[in-house]
């Protein structure tokens, strides 16, 4: 296996809870990091390449730990504009029940392309809307993933409540539970790897409380314990979504989850915004895990996230860049700054730190995910590594060049390596003809849209 030395960086996060030297830079050996090398020292055997990061700042690859790829179709849609939560997906939804697998296939590239090139290594997708003709979504995704050689965790998404029954979704846009719990079990079959380094995960995904129903929350549990596979699911994002669990089961969504079997290790939840002390408690103490999606909770006008509550009572709290039609795009070094601000917006400029932003970003979202196995850059590690140039206009006169990778708002990597193997280079994701692909997905957002105004 060749061995490479990452020579010298200018600056390095490694995100370890151990204060380990690694100013001399990282050796990677296969698919893992095998040695930190102290500032002015050498690494203990000779390697095979020495790489010169001197113009670099390097961290662990970042991780997203929420998106909705197929939302790259309708960033901006002016039908959508101004508007929260609830009122947005009513807006939208009609137009994603239009979906079909050419359009799932290049919103997926053109979504983990721009993640990549922001230094993510590993991304996970929360894909629910699987309409007629669609059933094959999650397929498409983990071969496209396979292709650019990042690594995935797929959440198999679902919708079952209608707004007939009291839902929110048309129901066009749902399927019957049967379908979700055999499809899921399939995909878990097929594409579920497990252990260190796995590259691509199923994990289970009701979308949310108010578009499916009770059974298949519990369904959706049983089968997760059964398989030893991770849940996932939209919780407590806004005040209507409150309104709604009380109304309709009589709970408040912590007590909900709860009911339903989901107050486990084996859970990470999306936004997470408006709990109450206690709840914040349970969740700690269940060891659940909740990504924080800083640029869509202002977008949509959500709430912030409690980060320092959660992690104080033993959350697990990641990073995720939530979809590309609430944030409008798929930048997660751009939400690690994002994640930094509002934080302060709650807690105080002094209260919260580019470290804190940038462990969101990596093992703190790896973790809610249930991975260990990488998100920090310590000896055992999977190699998932970004390095990225201070060499743009926004940087010069940066005088720390880790606090400038956050403060001066870094937008693209100019390396990214997963699993050993460099997928980044000179900004670009390897053997993607960018302009071809953003003609594909153009060609495909309009090819949506033209489609729903035929329907309507």
């Amino acid at each position: 296996m060749v061995t490479i030395w990452l020579k010298n960086p200018l600056a390095i996060y490694t995100g370890s809870s151990t204060d380990l030297d690694a100013r001399g830079g990282v050796v990677i050996q296969g698919t893992k990091v095998i040695e930190l090398v102290p500032l002015g020292a050498q690494p203990s055997n000779k390697p095979d390449q020495v790489i010169d990061a001197s113009e670099h700042v390097i961290t662990p690859g970042l991780v997203n730990a929420h998106h909705h790829f197929y939302q790259t179709l309708t960033r901006a849609y002016p039908d959508a504009l101004n508007k929260e939560l609830f009122h947005w997906l009513k807006t939208l939804y009609p137009v994603w029940a239009g979906l079909d697998e050419e359009m799932m296939q290049v919103a997926t590239e053109l979504a983990l392309v721009e993640l990549m090139m922001s230094g993510c290594t590993t991304a996970s997708d929360h894909h629910y809307l699987i309409p007629r003709g669609l059933e094959h979504a999650i397929d498409i995704q983990v071969e496209t993933a396979q292709k650019l050689g990042i690594r995935s965790i797929f959440t198999r998404g679902s919708m079952s409540l209608g707004e007939d029954e009291g839902g929110l979704p048309p129901r066009h846009t749902i399927q019957k539970e049967d379908t979700i719990l055999d499809d899921s079990m399939r995909l878990i079959r097929q594409y579920h790897q497990r252990g260190d380094g796995a590259m691509t995960q199923i994990a289970l995904a009701p979308c949310s409380p108010f578009s499916v129903t009770t059974d298949l929350m519990k369904e959706t549990a049983r089968l997760a314990e059964r398989e030893n596979v991770m849940v996932h699911t939209h919780l407590c994002e806004t005040i209507d979504e409150e309104n709604f669990c009380l109304e309709r089961f009589g709970l408040r969504p912590v007590d909900y989850l709860e009911e339903t079997g989901w107050l486990n290790h084996r859970t990470w939840l999306a936004h997470g915004i408006h709990f109450n002390e206690e709840e914040i408690r349970r969740l700690g103490q269940a060891e659940v895990g909740i990504c924080h999606c800083p640029s869509s909770n202002m977008m949509l006008a959500s709430g912030i996230c409690r980060n320092k509550e959660l992690e104080a009572a033993g959350v697990k709290v990641g990073l995720g860049v939530d979809g590309s039609a609430s944030n409008d795009g798929s930048n997660l070094v751009n939400e690690v700054r994002m994640g930094l601000y509002i934080q302060r917006l709650r807690y105080g400029s002094a209260a919260v730190t580019h470290f804190d932003a940038l462990r969101w970003a990596t093992s703190g979202s790896a973790r809610a995910m249930g991975r260990e196995d990488f998100g920090t850059l310590e000896v055992g590690k999977q190699a998932d590594i970004a390095m990225f140039r201070l060499d743009d206009i926004r940087f010069s006169g940066a005088h720390d060049p880790l606090a400038a990778l956050v403060l001066c708002g870094a937008h693209q990597a100019d390396r990214v390596m997963v699993a050993g193997q460099w997928r980044v280079h000179d900004g670009m994701v390897i053997g993607v003809d960018l302009p071809a692909l953003l003609s594909r997905h153009q060609a495909a957002a309009k090819r949506l849209v033209e489609r729903f105004q035929q329907r309507r």
